[in-house]
């Protein structure tokens, strides 16, 4: 029986399918960095599923020469569920866009997080549904102008990161589509994780929203709008490495090293593991700069293990051991 894994390339998970994203889209950097980062997952190419639902994003199991389902609207989670359950080998990614998970789909992305399913969800957030040309997604901005606002959004938006870690998500990720390295390294983080992982790519769409995350993933603005999170290493960012966060009362505070008194060693260092989630809610909603990287990763039990332990008690209090014991177990009447 086979026991090592092939070493693979990327281009082992491409599949023969045109791309057919909007030129520009950064849709083709998050596609990229999945093909390479799976070769460094050590998982046979037949135990990888994706599972989409409707959008630009779930055009990805097209595209990847894997086993995929392109789904239904805001469905992907419990079909990847099902999928994970029925075979826990699997390496099961959830595509999905932050109007398929946060709208019609917004039941089904919680529940999964509560459930703490052993598989992984990349969020595309654009801000906007891009497929169908332009409306107001539930993360589009107050105020913002669309196809079907358009004298400005009145809905306050969702953050993905607040709802997640609300939905009590144990870990969860964010990075700037224009990151392709990060975005791989976190690919193969999120699948070495037991239990549900959320990556939310902050993903710019040319044509109907363009430009949305671009004070903050823009190459000039960066590396000083942008903290790059990486577990028990000091909260430090910007171009010269000069600035960082430090806790004062209830809020984090950006400051900078040399300005009075401050040193590296009064940073706050990040811990992605701990299990209170208030700092790292803290991190999420905070608007300079943007944390990026890794901000949650908190190991917890998981639905498997729980079903599984919770199967095992049964069966060892159980005075049936197979069908014909509960067949056999009282009265009998037969039929003439």
């Amino acid at each position: 029986m086979e026991t090592t894994v092939k070493k693979y390339t990327f281009k082992d998970f491409s599949s023969d399918q045109e791309v057919r994203w909007c030129p520009g889209c950064d849709d083709y950097v998050i596609l990229r960095s999945m093909q390479k980062a799976l070769p460094e997952m050590n998982v046979k190419k037949e135990d990888v599923v994706f599972i989409s639902g409707i959008g630009c994003s779930s055009r990805f199991p097209y595209y990847m020469n894997t086993y995929g389902m392109h789904s239904i609207h805001g469905r992907a989670p419990g079909i990847a569920s099902g999928v994970k359950l029925a075979n826990p080998a699997l390496s099961v990614w959830i595509i999905t866009g932050d109007g398929d998970a946060m709208a019609i789909g917004g039941n089904h992305f919680i529940h999964v997080l509560r459930r703490n399913i052993d598989l992984n969800i990349v969020l595309f957030n654009n801000e906007i549904y891009g497929l169908t040309k332009g409306q107001f997604s539930p993360t589009s901005l107050v105020g913002q102008k669309t196809k079907s606002s358009p004298y400005g959004n009145t809905q306050p938006p969702f953050s993905p990161g607040e709802l997640a870690l609300g939905a009590q998500a144990r870990f969860f990720a964010r990075i700037g589509g224009n990151n392709p390295k990060e975005m791989s390294t976190i690919f193969v983080e999120s699948h070495k994780f037991k239990g549900t992982s959320l990556i939310e790519v902050l993903q710019n769409c040319v044509i109907f929203n363009d430009g949305c995350f671009k004070n903050v993933t823009d190459k000039e603005v960066k590396e000083d709008q942008q903290i790059y999170l990486e577990h028990g290493k000091p909260m430090i960012f910007g171009k010269e490495k000069d600035k960082g966060l430090v806790l004062n009362g209830l809020k984090l505070e950006v400051v900078t090293i040399g300005e009075n008194g401050i040193t590296q060693e009064d940073l706050l260092v990040h811990n992605a593991k701990e299990e209170d989630p208030t700092l790292h809610q803290m991190l999420v909603r905070m608007k300079y700069p943007v944390a990026t990287g890794i901000i949650r990763s908190f190991d917890d039990v998981t639905l498997e293990e729980r079903m599984n332990d919770l199967t095992a008690q049964v069966k060892e209090n159980s005075n049936f051991k197979k069908t014909d014991d509960l067949f056999f177990s009282g009265e009998t009447y037969e039929v003439k």
